[in-house]
């Protein structure tokens, strides 16, 4: 595909969302992208949360996690270069240690991540001993490796229902756990790593959450989704698991981004608003014309936009930044991986 082609089909593809000077600027990158992935053999994975240029026109791959974690297993290239944040990176790594794997940015992080170690995971397994540990795919390997299971917000109640067990720890996301803990009628204590230090009661409960929290879907409010409707009449709001529990209730969906995805492509409805990291409304936008996504969404996720094309030319010329897991710790992470995907 020629700069000139990538050009003419960003303008058709994007013009809503993207300047012409950035269109020129950009379809180079894309078209240098495109030249040394084939020429190095490398395979691309790209988050629903890339920015709209590099989501459309650079993965050979796209998804949310569970997908992407699915792919990562069974991916032929030589080389795997993830536009995502860390913890995918590591995830892809863990799935297939053969291979290369790739990180544009030095540091993608991110904050749910940050919120639990796997310190902190030993000492909640000494609280709850024998109490089987569910891990959101979005923690580092270290954390994974001291789990028995890894769920993603599109399978974590099939995870949870899956578990032949009275008690559940249920790691880091706070709010993830509330959700699915009330989807799956069980009540849930949610601890921090205060309570771990100073004692907590231990009542007997079903879930035992943590205080952990994406600084992005913890922004989003009821008084956001009731802006929207007094303004669209016969919006249809979605939101991710990940958001505050009475925000999840006030919308009219929730769930993974890919599920979120097909709602739209499927749904009549006149407008939509999402309530997750906002460049996938764009990205929405550009693949289904005929959607209107209202643009009230102004939450950006810091480490994702740490993903840039400029950034993935660099790491395909110089192969940065290689992801490297430690095996013993690699090990462990895949089993609880591998029962996630054995569950879907």
């Amino acid at each position: 595909m020629t700069i000139s082609a990538i050009q003419q089909d960003m303008r058709q593809r994007l013009d809503r969302i993207i300047p012409e000077i950035e269109i020129r600027y950009k379809a180079e990158l894309i078209h240098e992208i495109l030249c040394l992935k084939k020429e190095k053999d490398v395979a691309i994975l790209g988050h629903n949360y890339m920015e709209p240029a590099l989501f459309h026109y650079v993965p050979d791959y796209k998804g949310d996690s569970l997908e992407l974690s699915r792919i990562a297993s069974r991916i032929d290239a030589a080389a795997i270069i993830f536009c995502g944040v860390k913890f995918m990176a590591e995830t892809a790594k863990i799935l297939s240690p053969e291979k290369t794997v790739l990180l544009p940015a030095e540091v993608a992080g991110c904050s749910l991540a940050e919120s639990i170690t796997a310190e902190d995971v030993k000492k909640l397994k000494g609280k709850f001993p024998g109490v089987p540990v569910v891990t959101y795919v979005n923690t580092y390997a270290e954390v994974k490796a001291e789990s028995d299971y890894c769920c993603t917000s599109g399978n974590a109640a099939a995870v949870m229902n899956a578990i032949d067990s009275e008690q559940v720890i249920f790691l880091p996301d706070e709010f993830l756990a509330g959700n699915i803990a009330k989807e799956t009628g069980k009540e849930i204590i949610t601890l921090s790593r205060e309570d771990l230090q100073n004692g907590f009661s231990d009542s007997v409960t079903e879930v035992i959450g943590w205080q952990g929290r994406c600084e992005v879907h913890e922004k989003f409010t009821v008084q956001d989704i009731e802006s929207a409707r007094s303004q669209f009449p016969g919006v249809v709001v979605l939101t991710h698991p990940e958001c505050p529990p009475d925000v999840v209730d006030a919308s009219d969906f929730s769930a993974s981004t890919s599920a979120m995805v097909k709602y739209v492509e499927d749904s009549q409805a006149p407008h939509f608003l999402l309530l997750t990291e906002c460049s996938m409304g764009d990205n929405i936008m550009a693949a289904n014309p005929d959607k209107e996504m209202l643009r009230m969404c102004s939450v950006r996720c810091p480490h994702m936009n740490q993903i840039t094309l400029e950034d993935t030319v660099a790491s395909l010329r110089n192969d940065q930044y290689v992801i490297e897991v430690p095996e013993d710790v690699r090990v462990r992470a895949a089993a609880a991986v591998q029962r996630m995907l054995e569950i879907g």
